[in-house]
């Protein structure tokens, strides 16, 4: 059970991760960035959801420990 809530989870955190990327990347664009500002943008996003992610669930297991 805990293997699974596990994974779901991970999967979730890396589906909002790569549509927050998108948006980015998409908002970047419509601001007439070039394709590899857009992109660095859109990377720049996802490293940062995931970060976040890790650091919330790295606080979560420190508290409930």
């Amino acid at each position: 059970m805990t293997v699974a809530v596990v994974l779901l989870t991970t999967a979730f955190v890396i589906v909002v991760a790569l549509l927050a990327a998108a948006g980015a990347g998409k908002l970047a664009r419509m601001d007439n960035a070039s394709y590899p500002t857009a992109l660095t943008r859109a990377a720049a996003t996802f490293a940062a959801v995931i970060t976040l992610a890790a650091v919330v669930a790295g606080t979560l297991v420190a508290l409930l420990t």
